[in-house]
């Protein structure tokens, strides 16, 4: 497609298509061993996955590449028949699934793990053509998503109960961890992949069942795992997506709230849908873990490396083209290092980032998900702007969903940008004066998923991590998410942790046992 790029500060869009890939200029075909994506026809799915098997719905919906709007496939759009299908299915196979020893149910696990891994090309070509997230990030969630299936199958043998002193010499009193039964898995398109993985691992490594509702714009990844969990021996029923459009999710996400033989909700997305499935789940009182919006502050105090902190904003705000929950939002830079930070991560935007295609090599920003994302960015920059804030690189919209990186200078708090979530690569910098200032900025949201600060006072990293208002928090880093550290947030921001060895304690029930009558 055209090529997109940065140059000596500005981003220049080049009208020129005669290089668009092949697999963008001509429908699919399925009927070879591989399809036009370069990926072999056996993970390329666009049915639903229910009790092991592929199952057709009425009608289908397109799945489009973001980067240039055209459609790549017709997946099904499951209703809430399907939807209900699937959750029987679940509900008669959680039974027999936490029969398994904890010891089976790992060792097939790890073999989805290793599936993954060696499909992992395959599958971030996916995730590229449905998201648009450059190849090199695509490749990089693979691995993210993986390491939560290599993390689970091995935490599924460390479940343990306990035994408590009993208050009476007749009696033992002994706490059972136990599955809580068939999850309803709500996952976003950002990270299509990891975040059933997350969550799925944990599920079944405790013995739970699953439904997996994949966000409409990105049910490619989903399905593909369905294929792998197949090959890696998985018992039918145990692992169900239903894909469906956006027209039909208020429906089928309502069902998998409701549905009585449904336990566990596990959700993924913005705040304002949250809360509808906090309602939704209170009718039968269901177990819910929320990861839910984020407006993350990356705050940089004058005892700084300035280096640092710009290579950590670089990488904390454009991963994914700043399309994830956990991307600084909200910059606030002390007097005292403001000029050296902004004239350093003016330069380093200019150096660094490359906007195109996300199957382009050279790309480092993808095209946002969809228009609308793209009209959401563009509105908070004309805000800032018509307040007082100055753009220093950037401000611009580009064609369909692009957005140029944007850097702007003189926000306060009163722009829309500092009020809501971005999820676009924009960087707006307030200017403070006191540590008192900058936390106060900083807690004043409704949110509270992730903050990152750069210091080097050790007494000023102490205090500043403590009164951070967030459920994660970086020191002196930009990226902070991996396997073995809890994930969530705290305020509005969500409920209950996923990953590390609590994200497993979200599928499991305690159950108080008395052994009464003994003579001891």
């Amino acid at each position: 497609m055209g090529s997109l790029y940065l140059s000596r500060g500005r981003c220049i869009l080049r009208q020129v298509f005669s290089g668009l890939p092949m697999m963008l200029q001509r429908p699919y075909s399925l009927g070879n061993d591989t399809s036009l994506l370069g990926v072999s026809a056996q993970l390329l799915r666009t049915q639903a996955f229910i009790e092991g098997r592929w199952v057709s719905a009425a009608s289908t919906f397109p799945v489009l590449d973001p980067a240039t709007g055209e459609e790549i496939v017709k997946v099904s759009d499951c209703g809430t028949k399907e939807a209900q299908d699937a959750v029987n299915a679940a509900y008669k196979a959680f039974h027999p699934w936490k029969s398994h020893t904890a010891k089976e149910r790992s060792i097939l696990l790890r073999k989805w793990f290793d599936l993954i891994n060696q499909h992992k090309e395959d599958l971030a070509k996916l995730i590229t053509a449905e998201s648009g997230k450059p190849m090199k990030e695509s490749v990089g969630e693979m691995t993210y998503s993986a390491s939560f299936l290599e993390w689970f199958s091995e935490e599924a043998r460390r479940v343990y109960g306990d035994i408590v002193a009993p208050p009476a010499k007749d009696r033992k009193i002994l706490l059972l961890k136990q599955p809580v039964g068939v999850a309803s898995i709500i996952t976003p398109w950002n990270f299509p992949s990891a975040m059933i993985t997350r969550k799925v691992g944990a599920a079944l490594a405790v013995g739970c069942t699953v439904v997996v509702k994949p966000a409409e714009d990105t049910p490619l990844s989903a399905l593909a795992l369905a294929e792998l969990s197949v090959q890696a021996g998985i018992p039918p029923g145990v692992f169900n997506v239903v894909p469906c459009s956006r027209e039909k999710t208020p429906a089928v996400g309502e069902l998998l709230c409701t549905d009585p033989l449904v336990a566990k909700i596990s959700f993924t997305g913005s705040t304002a849908t949250g809360k509808i499935l906090l309602r939704h789940a209170a009718g039968t009182v269901k177990r819910v873990s929320m990861e839910l919006g984020g407006h993350a502050p990356f705050i940089v105090f004058d005892s700084a490396d300035v280096d640092k902190a710009v290579a950590g904003a670089m990488a904390s705000k454009f991963r994914n083209s700043g399309q994830t929950c956990v991307c600084s939002n909200r910059f606030l830079v002390q007097s005292g290092i403001h000029d050296a930070f902004m004239e350093k991560l003016a330069k380093a935007m200019d150096a660094e980032l490359k906007v195109g295609h996300g199957s382009e090599p050279t790309t480092t920003q993808g095209p946002l998900i969809n228009t609308r994302a793209a009209e959401k960015v563009e509105n908070q920059i004309a805000d800032a702007v018509s307040l007082g804030a100055v753009i220093v690189r950037g401000g611009k919209r580009l064609e369909g969903s692009f957005m140029q990186p944007t850097l702007l200078s003189s926000v306060n708090t009163d722009m829309l940008c500092m009020r809501e979530e971005t999820f676009g690569p924009l960087i707006p910098v307030v200017k403070f004066n006191t540590e008192q200032e900058a936390l106060a900025i900083a807690n004043a949201s409704p949110v509270g998923l992730a903050g990152y600060f750069y210091s080097r006072d050790i007494s000023q990293i102490w205090r500043v991590a403590e009164q951070m208002e967030v459920g994660m928090v970086g020191v002196n880093e930009g990226l902070i998410s991996t396997t073995e550290a809890s994930f969530g947030g705290i305020k509005q921001s969500g409920l209950g942790r996923e990953g590390s060895k609590y994200g497993i304690d979200e599928y499991l029930e305690i159950k108080y046992m008395c052994l009464g009558g003994l003579s001891l």
